[in-house]
Formats: structure tokens, C-alpha cells, sequence
């Protein structure tokens, strides 16, 4: 069963409204939806929400309580706040828990607002991994701190994901299939996202997404001393909603050689203040490549069909298991597959050296891939339905941890191979 991550909360007993003096750190550029049962509560969420601390948290505000959240997500992802109010008491609260538990993504935190001061239910709250316990009637600036918290107490976990996506060569449409993922994270799960360009001579994010940002990365990289979220802020070229963009130059006037640590500032700001953090990594070896990939929270390798990207692609694997023994194994997907005439490695065999399935497997598709390319469109733009688009959506799901890996790769690539090799 889904557990909800654990979180310290003050007990029940002990829970006072703060003075006016106590500090309270802005909330990130979070997601945060409410489920109350009372006006009062609803008004206080809705008051929260336009208090200065809040004004990057996306927050929406529902009636109906635990039955309504447990119904709204048996269909929709979970956003990185939940917050649920009920009047029941003890069992009730714990049974709805445990439906909404089914249906809740495990890196969701959730907040209770109660209507009975029960320390033994609070602690069974705890125990179930609940972020925080609230007594109503509850003031807007205790909702805000109560958001605040879950971010910025010395023992909550970061806010971001990141995720480095990296092509085993050049040429194999790496860059496309990171910001088609970046996209398919803001659009289709929520989650605000920021997509990071890092190759800062030839990016061509800022193309892809129609963008014409007059700065980016290179002032954060070359002034890291004025690196912090409001700097990042300022940097960031709004794509959609959830989705921002962080530019790379693109121009050859100067010559970009790293230190390895150099974009550790800025990654750390991007983790601190945004759910997920695409790094779009260019096909080079350097230090600070390496240091990015093996920091990276999930790494999506990106190959085509063919000798060249086998052998980097098992080189960059070992290399990075090594590096992380404790983390998940790189993943890896099959790009460009199915060019006419041209001949193979067909995915088995390639699954057979890197002694893994490829989480996806992308076809040739020139005419849908260059409208995109020459529109400044994703693929989702341009044919929401097609199966491309659809598979965008799943590398999403799994590397933000809404999908696992190995499900969605069993049942899905033996029909596809079918259709790509029995031509």
C-alpha cells in the first residue's frame, strides 16, 4: 500500500497560533490542492493562497472532503500537496486514509485539518506518515506555515526531482525527447517543471519551445555568487503554466570550459524551489557532465538503433552503476527506430548487452518530428493522440515516480517490435 511520507508535526495540544514576528519561509513552486468541508476552512485556504508567501504555489481550493479527493484522484495525479479536512474522528478518518492511499502517488504530502483534539488519532497519523495535523477553525497564516514546513523544516525532504536526459551520441534526438518529457511532466501530471539547457554553445531548447528568453543559464553559471531562487527566478522564460525554461545562449562567442562543480548552485536552487528539474545534458565528456549525471535523480539514457550507440551506451551504464550503487539503474530508450533500409540493431539484442529493456522504444517518424522541430511545437502540439505523444506521457509518469519502469515495459515493447521488425 501507498504510504504518504513522514513528516514532524507539532502535537495536537501544543499547536498555537504563531505571532505576526515568526518567520515563515516562501513556499515553493508547488502544486496545492484542498479538500475541505467547512466554508471557514475553504475561506482560509482561499485567503492563504493570496498571501505573498504563496504566490508561486499553484493552489485550488474543492468542497467535499476526503470522499471527494479519493474520487478526484482515482483518475488524475496527485499534486505535491494535499490538503484534507474532515469531522469525523478516529477509524473513519484512518479508513479514508487508507482508500485514499490507493490512489495517492507516494511522494505526495498530505496535510489533515481536524475537528478534535485526539492525540492518540495524531499519533496515528504519524505513525501512517500524514505531513502535518491542523485543528480548525484554522487561520490563513497557519495554512501557510503548515505549507511552508513540509518544504523548509531541517528534516524535509527537497523539493525537486531531477532528471538528466542524455544522448549516447550525438544525433539521436536527445534534446527532443527531454523536452517532450518536460512538457508531458507540466501538462499532463501538474508538476511545475523547469526545463534546463545545458549545452550552452548549440541548445536548442529555446527553439523547441518558441522562445526568444533575453537571459538564461550562462548569467547563473558565470555569477554564482548571486545564485539563489530569486536570481533562478528572474532567469526563467515561462513556456506554460507548470512549465518554465531555462535557456542556454545557443552563440560561440566565448568558449564554455567547466569546473566540475559549476552548475551545483544552480541545480541545488532549481531542487529547493521546483517539483521537477529536466537537465537537458549534451553529448560531451567533461567533469561537470559526469558530476551531473551522477547527481541526477533519475537519468534517461537516449540511443539509436546502432553500433555506435550500443557500445557508449553500455559505457555510460557501467560507468554509472559504478558511480551509484545505491541508486536505480540508468534507464534507457530507443530512439529513431525503423529508418527505412537502413540496417539495425534490433532492441532484443541491445537489451541483451545492456542486460536491460529499454523503458521506451520511439519510432522514425520524419514528418511528425520535423513539423514540431520547424513549428516550435512538441509532439503533443502537433497530434495529441498519436502514440508518440502517448509514450512521452509514460517516460513522464516513470521518471517522476508516478509509473514504475518495469510495468510499463512488460506487455508494451513485444507487440511494438512486432509491428517495427516484421516488415
Amino acid at each position: 500500500m501507498i504510504t504518504y511520507p513522514r513528516q514532524a508535526a507539532a502535537a495536537p495540544e501544543t499547536i498555537v497560533a504563531a505571532s505576526d514576528d515568526d518567520y515563515i519561509a516562501p513556499v515553493p513552486r508547488v502544486s496545492v490542492q484542498a479538500f475541505c468541508e467547512t466554508a471557514e476552512s475553504a475561506a482560509a485556504v482561499q485567503a492563504a493562497a493570496g498571501d505573498r508567501r504563496m504566490i508561486k504555489a499553484h493552489v485550488r481550493v474543492q468542497m467535499g472532503g476526503m470522499a471527494a479527493a479519493i474520487e478526484a484522484y482515482r483518475n488524475a495525479p496527485t499534486p505535491n500537496v494535499i490538503m484534507l479536512e474532515t469531522e469525523n474522528r478516529g477509524e473513519e478518518i484512518l479508513g479514508s486514509l487508507d482508500d485514499l492511499a490507493e490512489v495517492c502517488d507516494a511522494a505526495t504530502r498530505v496535510i489533515v485539518v481536524g475537528h478534535h483534539n485526539d492525540v492518540g488519532l495524531y499519533r496515528e497519523l504519524v505513525r501512517r506518515g500524514i505531513s502535518e495535523y491542523l485543528i480548525a477553525p484554522v487561520a490563513p497564516v497557519a495554512v501557510v506555515r503548515a505549507v511552508s514546513t513540509l518544504f523548509h523544516a531541517p528534516s524535509a525532504k527537497p523539493v525537486g526531482r531531477i532528471v538528466a536526459v542524455v544522448g549516447a551520441k550525438g544525433g539521436v534526438g536527445a534534446s527532443t525527447v527531454a523536452h517532450n518529457i518536460a512538457w508531458a511532466v507540466a501538462r499532463d501530471l501538474a508538476l511545475d517543471t523547469v526545463v534546463t539547457d545545458l549545452d550552452l554553445a548549440f541548445g536548442t531548447a529555446s527553439l523547441d519551445y518558441n522562445q526568444d528568453p533575453p537571459q538564461g543559464i550562462a548569467d547563473a553559471v558565470f555569477s554564482p555568487e548571486r545564485v539563489d531562487t530569486a536570481f533562478i527566478d528572474r532567469l526563467l522564460s515561462k513556456c506554460t503554466d507548470h512549465l518554465s525554461l531555462l535557456a542556454a545562449p545557443a552563440t560561440i562567442d566565448r568558449v564554455y570550459d567547466f569546473p566540475p562543480e559549476s552548475f551545483d548552485p544552480v541545480i541545488d536552487s532549481l531542487r529547493a524551489s521546483v517539483p521537477c528539474v529536466v537537465l537537458d545534458v549534451p553529448h560531451l565528456w567533461s567533469a561537470w557532465t559526469k558530476r551531473v549525471l551522477v547527481g541526477a535523480d533519475e537519468i534517461l539514457l537516449v540511443a539509436a538503433p546502432d553500433l555506435a550507440s550500443l557500445r557508449n551506451a553500455k559505457n555510460i551504464v557501467d560507468m554509472l552503476r559504478s558511480a551509484r550503487p545505491n541508486d536505480r539503474r540508468p534507464l534507457y530508450c530507443l530512439n529513431q527506430v525503423g529508418v527505412p533500409k537502413r540496417p539495425e540493431i534490433k532492441p532484443p539484442d541491445f537489451a541483451k548487452a545492456l542486460e536491460d529493456e529499454p523503458v521506451a522504444i520511439i519510432p522514425f517518424e520524419p514528418q511528425l518530428f520535423g513539423t514540431a522541430a520547424n513549428n516550435g511545437q512538441m509532439i503533443a502540439e502537433v497530434s495529441s493522440s498519436h502514440r508518440t505523444a502517448e509514450t512521452f506521457r509514460q517516460l513522464a509518469q516513470i521518471l517522476t515516480g508516478r509509473s514504475d519502469a518495469k510495468k510499463n515495459r512488460a506487455g508494451r515493447l513485444t507487440p511494438l517490435l512486432g509491428k517495427l521488425f516484421s516488415r
